[in-house]
């Protein structure tokens, strides 16, 4: 591809923020060396107490603003410390830029002469973040009640299930396939329980959930090998496959992606179809299983209807950067665009979940008719509930 060496020559750029001023001449900043026989390395967090000055270069061909500042350290062991460090962005990248009272967490590298380097990595977003993380949490508590305080138990337990069985199962060698779906499982039969309570609703809800993922499962590997997709399409990838990472099989780890992503929209749909045809037979209980069919169809094509263009756009603009990439190389025709692993990538990505979701409303449509219908038959009378005086 060819953003990848154009990706390599940014992190040539940008992955050594400290700069020196080069002796004589008009004032200008040069990349230092890297440092060698590091001995230590810890992070901090530190504040910008004064910016020296501002000087505008231009390194590997692109024009940059660079920063001379002067930071406090706010953590860590050297909390209380202050020194200067040189910070460089693009110049049309103004909101890196920084200014007296930012925020920034900090690498220091000690290396075995007794010279300590510190850089510059990114802005402090943890704040921000944790204030963001608050709201959502109030507004589905406000606005969920019970459910919406169990739905964020829920949540935060699939981000568990990922983060610390998924991701070092890979890490360590097992079959990213076969973890991503035990892992899929794990996700759908806790976050359904904890989030919509022990139910028979929600049994049958997981029920369709459970069947229309291995369902995707064989679509996904299907589709996958049809096209011929390696798992290579992105610069991660590259990047996994010359590191340690490097016996992944990257195309068990792309199938194992389509059906954890997926697994969202089946969720989504398998309990409001089954909440629905729960709710129907509860305003009717003397609905037969061919009628409850067949109201729970009319309102899962158009659930259909919408939930297909909200998950086209969700990948497309996860996309969008590197999609503005390829636009920007008009000689490229765009059937060879399409033709490449990266948007091949993204579009069998879309089918497979389009392709869940499509078969999760008949399945769960079919279940909840099937287990939540009114299996007696018999409705009450019309003058029930009325008294009769005589």
């Amino acid at each position: 591809m060819r953003s990848f060496p154009r990706a390599l020559a940014f992190i040539g750029v940008f992955l050594i923020p400290s700069f020196a001023c080069a002796a004589g001449g008009a004032e200008q900043f040069v990349p230092a060396e890297l440092p060698i026989d590091i001995v230590g390395e810890d992070y901090a967090t530190a504040k910008v107490v004064t910016v020296y000055r501002e000087i505008r270069d231009t390194i590997a061909g692109y024009d940059h603003l660079m920063q001379k500042l002067h930071l406090r350290i706010l953590s860590g062991n050297d909390a209380g410390q202050t020194f200067d460090a040189d910070h460089g962005m693009l110049q049309n990248q103004e909101g890196v830029k920084l200014s007296v009272g930012d925020v920034v967490t900090l690498q220091t590298l000690r290396q075995s002469d007794g010279v300590v380097r510190r850089i510059i990595r990114d802005p402090y977003r943890l704040p921000a973040i944790g204030w963001l993380i608050a709201i959502f949490a109030l507004l589905c508590v406000l606005l969920g009640g019970i459910r919406g305080l169990t739905s964020i138990v829920g949540l935060f337990t699939s981000v568990a299930i990922l983060f610390f069985f998924v991701v070092p199962f890979i890490a360590n060698g097992y079959d990213p396939l076969m973890i991503s779906i035990v892992g899929s499982y794990a996700i759908a039969f806790s976050s359904l329980y904890l989030a919509h309570g022990f139910s028979k609703r929600t049994s049958v809800a997981l029920l369709s959930t459970c069947i229309t993922l291995a369902l995707s499962v064989i679509a996904a590997v299907l589709s996958v090998h049809a096209t011929n997709l390696l798992g290579m399409g992105s610069e991660e990838s590259m990047y996994l496959v010359t590191g340690q990472f490097s016996t992944i099989n990257l195309r068990g780890l792309l199938i194992g992606g389509c059906i954890i992503g997926a697994l969202g929209v089946l969720d989504d749909i398998t309990t409001a179809q089954t909440a629905g045809i729960h709710e129907l037979t509860k305003a009717n209980p003397s609905m037969t299983f061919t009628q409850l069919y067949a109201a729970g169809m009319s309102i899962g094509r158009e659930h259909i209807a919408s939930l297909i263009n909200t998950l086209a756009l969700a990948y497309v603009g996860a996309s969008l950067p590197l999609m503005l990439l390829f636009r920007q190389d008009g000689n490229l025709p765009m059937w060879l665009v399409l033709n490449g692993e990266f948007i091949a990538q993204e579009i069998v990505r879309t089918l497979i979940g389009s392709t869940a979701l499509l078969l999760a409303v008949p399945i769960s449509t079919w279940c909840a008719a099937y287990f939540l219908r009114n299996r007696t038959g018999r409705t009450l009378p019309a003058s029930c509930g009325h008294i009769h005086i005589h």
